[in-house]
């Protein structure tokens, strides 16, 4: 490509010859109607152009079902060059770039082209310079310049592949090519629903103008230098399983699968030992942040291999979010399934931070009566303390939002989705033995609220939540802070729990840095537990976390009392101070529970005198 006079059809005869694939000139391709208004000295528009353009995309449709082709043609503008890439696999750009001198004495030098040396100002006014393309000085003889492209297009293979243009698939690709990695974007076909996904998705954004659009993963993966990094942004389960299975015999030893969505920690650790067998290396990594977090830095928990974690670092930690100190929001976090786990735990922690703020926003709007404004202008100022967080930050902004007179918040029915994460937190906690109370209660209150029509009779029969106007925001605000820590808490115990019975060795003050940025639950907290997380597993042992508890813990049981007795649901906040209670006694109501099972079951007992003897039964 380039103006004319640049050596277009020169080199590309060249470069046809050393491939072995066919020539086309792109000035064959012109209706007379631009031919005639050319040779008028006439310039052509964006009009006249497009009916040329379409006719040399359509030929080289056909000739990329063969062996490809080259093609010489001007393609000054992104737009043409949009035109022409339009259902085409891979179009690798040359631009023959020089000065207008050259140019002008080239064109002057050749005998019966249809175009005048007076319209090269305009087709230099036209250009547009083409990012991604193989960029050559024609000063250069035509030998040179063959080999220099030759070698260049040596270097043209992308540097990752990415399956599955959802989402976060997108807002991902967006990111790896704004940090200057070349891509392979491969999306499945399906006939009228799904066509050209990747080609019309890397047509619409200027940084993709040098990634490689697919829907045949066979080319797709041809086209990715090795080792090749592939990942998987596809929907967990057996998706997962079906794209792996298609690329197995399409890679090489030592190749990597990234599988980047919310995949059961379980499900990781059986493909990495089943991707093993093929020698083929595979990254379980959970991505936080959203679309908005995917695209311009996400915290990312890569599990796996610490040889696969070394292919893939460079790309993962280019991404990520930035810490306070500049450091990549990415960190290998351990063997197997360790990464989804992580992942898993988190968005957990997540449900639980969410539904604190909804009971904190029910208290104060159903019960004290305050109106959204005031609402959004207290966790304002929360934001500006210790608790600062990103949840408690969209909490504010949604609260603020309106649709004309009408607050958006209030148009929305109160029905909570979820995506499965949230249970499967629970069950793992519930087969390591580990309490997540507030986990479970929030994950519990999106099941309550999904039954809305019943809700809404109930209301009718029993009433609803009392308004007192009596609401101390000193002590919400502690209740608050004391429930978060214990959330935190118990979270990060089930992390630990895992990481011993699976011998993963999780370093968690690391984890504590990747959650500070990117992911949804960072935190001043988060921040703040960096260095708890150096000392103790157990923040609710740390002297600073013990400090702030004992501080707020009246200002939670205060709060807790209040919202049972104006009938208001806050199953998160009773959560978080019934575990500290419980967490706290020394002598607790067990042994009840255990006499109990030793009298109808006789499941024996240990005796406190002997604490560490031999189990005991009663004939009772």
């Amino acid at each position: 490509m380039g103006v004319s006079g640049c050596g277009k059809s020169t080199i590309s005869k060249l470069l046809s010859d050393e491939l072995s694939i066919p020539f086309f000139d792109g000035d064959d391709f012109h209706p007379q109607a631009n031919i005639d208004k050319m040779s008028a000295g006439e310039a052509l528009n964006d009009l006249d152009r497009l009916p040329w353009l379409r006719a040399i995309n359509e030929h080289c449709r056909l000739e990329q079902e063969k062996q490809g082709c080259v093609v010489a043609c001007s393609a000054l503008k992104r737009s043409y060059r949009q035109v022409l890439s339009e259902q085409i696999t891979v179009m690798i750009c040359v631009s023959l770039e020089g000065s207008f001198e050259l140019f002008l004495r080239r064109i002057q030098a050749r005998e019966n082209h249809f175009m005048p040396p007076e319209l090269l100002q305009s087709q230099l006014d036209t250009w547009e310079y083409p990012r991604g393309a193989i960029h050559v000085d024609i000063k250069n003889p035509p030998e040179i310049i063959l080999q220099e492209i030759l070698s260049q297009l040596n270097h043209m293979s992308s540097e990752f592949g990415l399956i599955g243009l959802g989402v976060m698939g997108k807002s991902l690709s967006r990111n790896l090519a704004n940090n200057g990695f070349r891509l392979s974007l491969y999306n499945r076909h399906i006939d009228v629903k799904e066509v050209d996904v990747a080609l019309n998705f890397i047509s619409e954004h200027e940084e993709l103008s040098d990634a490689q659009g697919f829907d045949d993963l066979q080319q797709f993966v041809k086209s990715i230098a090795q080792p090749r990094t592939v990942m998987l942004m596809v929907n967990a389960g057996k998706p997962v399983d079906m794209v792996i299975d298609l690329l197995i015999p399409l890679l090489d030893k030592g190749d990597v699968i990234i599988d980047g969505g919310n995949s059961h920690y379980k499900e990781t650790d059986l493909r990495a030992k089943y991707l093993e067998e093929h020698s083929i290396d595979f990254i379980g990594t959970g991505v936080s942040g959203g679309e908005e977090g995917a695209l311009k830095g996400p915290s990312i928990m890569p599990g796996g291999s610490q040889q696969a974690y070394q292919t893939v670092a460079p790309f993962l930690e280019a991404i990520a979010a930035r810490d306070d100190n500049g450091v990549g929001c990415c960190a290998h976090v351990g063997e197997g399934g360790a990464g989804h786990f992580v992942k898993m735990v988190h968005n957990g922690i997540e449900y639980a931070e969410m539904q604190l703020i909804a009971e904190c926003y029910s208290l104060l709007r159903f019960v004290g009566g305050m109106n959204h404004e005031k609402i959004a202008d207290l966790f304002d100022s929360w934001c500006l303390k210790d608790l600062g967080s990103y949840l408690l930050e969209i909490s504010r902004d949604i609260l603020r939002k309106k649709e004309g007179d009408q607050y958006i918040f209030d148009m929305i029915l109160d029905k909570a989705g979820n995506k499965g994460t949230g249970s499967w937190t629970t069950i793992a906690a519930a087969e390591l033995g580990v309490p997540i109370t507030l986990i479970t209660a929030a994950l519990f209150a999106r099941y309550t609220s999904a039954h809305k029509s019943e809700r809404t009779a109930s209301s009718q029969l029993y009433g609803g939540a009392v308004k007192s106007g009596a609401i101390d925001i000193e002590q919400l605000e502690g209740a608050y802070r004391a429930a978060r820590i214990a959330n935190h808490h118990q979270g990060l115990h089930l992390i630990d729990a895992a990481s011993e019975s699976y011998d993963w060795k999780l370093n968690f003050s690391e984890i504590a840095r990747i959650w500070t940025n990117g992911c949804i639950i960072r935190s001043k907290l988060m921040k703040t537990l960096i260095s708890v997380l150096s000392d103790t597993q157990r923040i609710l042992q740390h002297s600073d976390m013990i400090r702030a508890v004992k501080a707020n813990r009246s200002a939670l049981a205060n709060i807790v009392a209040l919202g049972h007795q104006s009938y208001c649901s806050i199953p998160c906040l009773s959560a978080a101070s019934d575990y500290l209670n419980t967490y706290t006694q020394a002598q607790s109501s067990a042994n009840m529970i255990q006499a109990q099972r030793d009298y109808f079951g006789a499941h024996t007992y240990k005796r406190v005198d002997d604490p560490d003897g031999p189990e005991h039964h009663t004939i009772w």
